[in-house]
């Protein structure tokens, strides 16, 4: 008797336990069959992707809807990352963004006009009581878009649990047509140490894949001494959409023990920062593509799950070895990859010698480092292992090594600029010279009396340059002296060619109006449906300044009625 009733008190929390994820409470946020053009916890630049990113039919303007019951707890519009963006908080504690969005419902776009005429600013943030806005769920909040980073028409969707950790929204009902296996597009081998050779060589070793009818894979046999890792470049797709999209698991296996795995449940902000770590940034960098290391080599990440031996594998000489990638989506469709380890010392095999210089960081210190007017700080964990540093400096350009090490946080460049004569001083700013032809890309630039600060996590070359020319602005849909009576919107396009945009503003009559600006399309737009027109002649005032403080004013005269 005892014991059945201690069965009846243990099953409600076995119930809970195996149902974490509400499967009924969320609905879709819109009316059309889900397809995706990017899976959650994919990999992007310098970030996991935080939700799913659903096709809206390559058009903008499509309904979006309410998940669930609940009330709009935070609203921000910005010029980049997520554009135009809508929280929705619920009464079981997660929270579900919706992103990208062309505009807002029309009592949500009023209450945030308002807030935006007040503030004369374009980019707000605001967090409304839970009394404001209220939803309920298939209620109409919003209107698809393309605003922010965007690369195109769709709506970014996510679901955040009480901690604001952004998790997988397939684990909660959201279902995608999915049937086909992941691709694997390459396999690497990285010998560890001085002492480990994969084929004779200490360098990351490719492996020759052949694919198998079932979707599998057997990689070539290799001989192999020390400690090894393996990296994986590998993308999902589901059946509706070509796109390259991320997997959501990934294991491996040493003779049939799992030591490793990557799961792609759920996050932390704080974390997504370590993605640099997690592929072979070099690798990135030079070939733009991903390889995702299967061992963690200082990677603080939650996505990794109780790795053995840290996800390395120890091959001794005159053994034999089987290596396993297993690689799954969401709908559990898996690809195998199976490699042959033989355990072979060679003595002719000889470590490749390393790169020295004059200056080495240590990652668990400070590194200050000066050569004449200029000087760059490394703080404490900037990186997450020590290495020889490439640093020459040649007058008013530094070279900080290539762009080949992962930084968790920024570090600071400082430019001694006081042989400048002081009209020129205002116009400089440093620049990081990019590609083969060594283009200058502005770095936000900070000036305190005759020094200029940038601070940044990308290595490269740096460089002062100056920049004396104002923005160009330039009417699109109108001329000076022309009735807009008919016209719904007011266009004009603002430009930059060396430091870039830093603010806009503009009045009609002398009185701020509100003009979105998409830097996609280098466009500002009004929207003459904000009513703020009382006259019949309007003066047209809009003053564009760059990063270096250039200014340029246009002005212009319409008539509307």
């Amino acid at each position: 008797m005892r014991f059945i009733l201690s069965l009846f008190l243990v099953l409600p929390f076995l119930g809970k336990a195996q149902n974490l994820y509400p499967q009924d409470y969320f609905r879709s946020p819109l009316d059309i069959p889900l397809i995706l053009a990017g899976t959650f916890a994919e990999l992007r630049s310098n970030h996991f992707h935080s939700g799913i990113d659903i096709k809206t039919q390559q058009r903008s303007g499509l309904n979006v809807l309410a998940s669930a019951d609940g009330y709009v707890s935070r609203i921000k519009i910005s010029h980049f990352g997520y554009g135009k963006a809508l929280y929705l908080t619920h009464p079981n504690g997660y929270t579900t963004v919706y992103a990208h969005l062309q505009k807002f419902s029309p009592e949500i776009e009023q209450y945030i006009k308002q807030i935006q005429y007040q503030k004369e600013s374009y980019e707000v943030e605001v967090f409304p009581s839970a009394e404001k806005l209220p939803v309920t769920k298939g209620q109409l909040i919003a209107y698809s878009g393309n605003t922010g980073g965007s690369g195109g028409p769709h709506l970014h969707y996510e679901i955040r649990d009480k901690q604001e950790r952004p998790m997988n929204p397939m684990l909660f009902g959201i279902n995608i047509k999915d049937t086909t296996t992941p691709l694997v597009k390459s396999v690497y081998a990285y010998p560890i140490g001085d002492h480990s050779f994969v084929n004779k060589s200490n360098k990351k070793y490719r492996l020759q894949l052949k694919p198998v009818a079932s979707g599998d894979y057997y990689a070539e046999t290799i001989d192999a001494i020390g400690t090894l890792g393996f990296g994986i470049e590998t993308i999902d797709r589901q059946d509706l959409a070509a796109n390259s999209n991320g997997v959501y698991n990934i294991q491996t296996f040493i003779n049939g023990s799992k030591n490793f795995e990557l799961d792609f449940k759920k996050f932390g902000f704080d974390e997504t920062k370590h993605i640099n770590q997690l592929i072979d940034y070099e690798h990135y960098t030079k070939e733009k593509k991903r390889i995702q290391k299967l061992y963690k080599q200082n990677i603080p990440l939650s996505i990794i799950k109780e790795p053995l031996n840290d996800g390395y594998i120890h091959i001794e000489d005159s053994t034999n070895a089987v290596y396993k990638i297993k690689v799954a989506d969401f709908n559990n469709n898996a690809s195998w990859v199976t490699v042959h380890i033989n355990g072979k010392y060679d003595s002719a095999a000889v470590a490749g010698s390393k790169k020295t210089t004059p200056y080495f960081v240590k990652a668990n210190q400070h590194t200050h480092l000066k050569t004449g007017r200029i000087s760059v700080d490394f703080y404490k964990d900037t990186f997450y292992e020590d290495f020889y540093i490439d640093f020459q400096v040649n007058q008013d350009t530094v070279i900080l090594h290539e762009d080949v090490m992962a930084a968790k946080k920024n570090f600071s460049i400082h430019f001694d600029v006081s042989h400048y004569n002081n009209d020129d001083i205002n116009k400089l700013y440093i620049a990081r010279l990019v590609g083969y032809k060594k283009t200058p890309y502005y770095t936000y630039t900070k000036r305190k009396n005759n020094t200029l600060t940038a601070r940044t996590k990308t290595l490269g070359t740096y460089t002062i340059t100056s920049d004396y020319n104002k923005p160009i602005i330039t009417p699109i849909n109108f001329k000076n002296g022309q009735w807009l009576s008919k016209y719904r919107y007011l266009k004009i396009t603002i430009d930059d060619k060396e430091s870039g945009i830093s603010n806009y503003r503009a009045t009609l009559n002398g009185k701020w109006i509100l003009m979105e600006y998409d830097y996609k399309t280098k466009t500002l737009t009004h929207d003459f449906n904000d009513n703020v027109l009382t006259e019949t002649k309007n003066n047209l005032k809009v003053i564009v300044t760059d990063n270096v403080g250039n200014s340029s004013t246009f002005e212009s005269v319409f008539y509307r009625k």
